[in-house]
């Protein structure tokens, strides 16, 4: 079955998506004129945003006689077909649910480097007085994306209050439609991410619950792992360029929170209020690949992976 799934991205990436263009350098190595990247602005993805606002990477790279490309890709299950069918070089920002599932079903990928973690990202809100905790979810309608972070989130806060994940009547949906479904009263609660959450308690919702002190909310940078074998000086170099940001993003809070918000269409106090909710520190430390550990068993246990992966060779940390 996985030689047949690697089979369809790789006849996607003849017929369907671009490959990278390679040149030959001097010394006859194969390298690579043009870096594809994806760019993925929420819910908020700062360093990021930062990057492409000032032409950091296309700077840099140009250097190096390499030209950069971005594509907006959202979706993490998108991002890492394009990665398997080597349309983009490097996931920018990818969370750790589709990185993990994209591996154990046989894509070529490594994560190199933490984007961010954001427990506090992660919500489970209600609008009904009667739910005052997770305790009154039993035997509720609870809306969210399957598999997602949002999901492992439910999972835990669940546990943690003496439920079981089959005490809710799951509903799978993305976080958006989930509101929605809260505010016509078609559910009872419902999972949101990041600007999501102002939205929602515009809408009169409240949190009842987040991931904080359960699960990490753990995104990542992925790359294509050929790519990484050949180009280990090219991915260092887009992960210096990601610290360049976070310099900025220390030295000028509010010079980046105007940023962010116009670049993402939120309001500046939107930013201010959500930006402590990520931790943007790109190593990987022992905590994180026990949090990617307990990721597997969560998809595991809630039935979206058959065939777990070795989370060791899944990580290769490239910010040391």
């Amino acid at each position: 079955m996985k030689k047949i799934f690697v089979l369809l991205f790789l006849i996607l990436s003849v017929f369907e998506l671009p490959g990278i263009i390679k040149r030959t350098t001097a010394a006859g190595s194969p390298g690579v004129d043009k870096l594809r990247v994806t760019y993925v602005k929420l819910p908020l993805n700062v360093p990021t945003v930062l990057v492409k606002h000032f032409g950091w990477l296309e700077k840099e790279f140009q250097k190096q006689g390499v030209s950069v490309e971005w594509f907006e890709i959202t979706s993490g299950a998108k991002q890492t077909q394009a990665l398997a069918a080597g349309s983009i070089d490097i996931a920018s920002v990818v969370s750790s649910t589709a990185a993990i599932a994209a591996r154990a079903n046989g894509m070529e990928l490594k994560i190199v480097s933490v984007f961010a973690r954001a427990p506090r990202a992660f919500n489970v809100v209600a609008i009904d007085s009667a739910i005052k905790s997770v305790t009154d979810l039993k035997g509720k309608k609870v809306a969210g994306p399957k598999g997602s972070l949002l999901n492992q989130t439910l999972f835990a806060v669940l546990i943690k209050n003496g439920l079981r994940p089959e005490d809710v009547d799951y509903v799978n949906m993305p976080d958006s439609q989930a509101l929605a479904a809260l505010v016509a009263g078609s559910v009872d609660a419902a999972l949101i991410a990041g600007p999501t959450v102002p939205k929602a308690e515009t809408q009169g919702a409240r949190i009842i619950a987040n991931g904080e002190g359960l699960v990490k909310g753990l995104i990542v940078t992925a790359v294509r792992e050929s790519f990484l074998k050949q180009n280990a000086d090219l991915v260092k170099l887009y992960l210096q360029v990601q610290g360049k940001a976070l310099a900025f993003m220390k030295e000028n809070p509010e010079q980046t929170f105007m940023i962010v918000a116009d670049e993402t269409g939120l309001s500046v106090d939107d930013v201010r209020r959500m930006y402590p909710w990520y931790d943007f520190d790109p190593s990987i430390n022992s905590s994180d690949m026990d949090d990617l550990a307990d990721t597997q068993d969560f998809l595991v246990e809630s039935g979206m992976l058959a065939n777990p992966t070795n989370i060791k060779s899944l990580v290769e940390d490239m910010t040391r």
